[in-house]
């Protein structure tokens, strides 16, 4: 087994002081970060302590340092190398042959929704977990979800699903079904049933809990229907589930960024006032295109065309 190369924690400020005076006596080179009180290198491994209280090292010492020093000198605690052993111990059906499906966009004015299903054994269960991969809502770095997705990618073999619904095609779903988790029944169904092409013999499907699975059941094709379909809360803690949580959300990105280029400014994550801002430039500079780029059920459309509904308007 290769030795691990990254390692991600929380520490103290108390503790990032500690840190550093370790790194300082023993000649790492700092330097400034964004976001972060300092950055530190030596021989190929860096050091980053981030403002939000994440501490990162990467590169060919990880192993070194984390084991001999942050963990027990600072963490007081031995887990590094131990992941897979207590994921299994928590949950020893991870480790069996199963597919998970989750989206992306959801809760995202502008952009697609994406779901995405991912088919694991234990083998790349292993793998993915040893590469890091996680719910995509805990890593913050673009950059990082490609790079985990590229790996996903060829870790699943294939064996894997992308359901991309762009805005125009979401607002068209979105009125026929009338409801947002009978939309998201769908997608997620879709996902599954693509995934089952190439991976016939899944057993199980794990998804998060978004409405009564009666929805996605109803949704599914014969296929879908064979095999044991369960929803549970914070479910991105199984790894396949995981996997496709960064699969959806490589995608969102990769295509909100392509939107972004259509309409000629920057189109903003979430549902917030920077999105309302951008949102009524579009819709003062050409409002018959806002359904080319958003999801129009959003409260943020009511409020930018001033319409009387404007605090009435469900929104993901």
């Amino acid at each position: 087994m290769a030795a691990r190369t990254s390692y991600v924690t929380t520490v103290s400020s108390a503790q990032v002081e500690r840190i550093r005076a370790f790194l300082e006596d023993r000649g790492w080179r700092f330097a400034e970060a964004p976001y972060a009180h300092w950055k530190a290198d030596r021989e190929g491994t860096s050091v980053v302590a981030y403002h939000s209280g994440k501490l990162t090292v990467q590169g060919k010492g990880t192993a070194d340092l984390v084991q001999f020093f942050l963990e027990p000198e600072i963490l007081g605690e031995a887990r590094f190398g131990y992941e897979e052993e207590v994921a299994a111990a928590q949950h020893p059906e991870m480790f069996t042959p199963h597919a998970g499906i989750d989206e992306s966009g959801k809760g995202d004015y502008f952009g697609p929704l994406v779901v995405a299903a991912c088919y694991v054994d234990g083998d790349s269960a292993r793998q993915m977990l040893q590469c890091g991969v996680a719910d995509s809502k805990t890593i913050k770095s673009e950059r990082r979800i490609t790079e985990l997705a590229e790996k996903i990618r060829a870790l699943s073999a294939g064996r894997f699903s992308v359901v991309a619904i762009g805005p125009e095609s979401y607002n068209r779903l979105y009125e026929s079904f009338g409801n947002l988790n009978r939309l998201l029944a769908w997608g997620h169904a879709k996902a599954l049933e693509n995934l089952l092409e190439r991976a016939p013999d899944c057993p199980r499907a794990i998804s998060d809990q978004f409405g009564r699975k009666e929805t996605v059941l109803r949704a599914l094709q014969e296929r879908g229907r064979a095999i044991r379909l369960e929803q549970h809360p914070k479910a991105e803690a199984d790894i396949a589930v995981a996997a496709a949580s960064v699969l959806a959300r490589d995608e969102f990105v990769r295509r909100l960024q392509a939107l972004s280029k259509q309409a000629g400014v920057t189109l903003p994550k979430g549902a917030g006032p920077a999105v309302t801002q951008v949102a009524a430039e579009l819709a003062r500079r050409q409002p018959e295109a806002l359904p080319r780029f958003a999801k129009m059920h959003f409260r943020t459309t009511a409020v930018v065309l001033g319409r009387p509904d404007a605090a009435g308007v469900d929104e993901a």
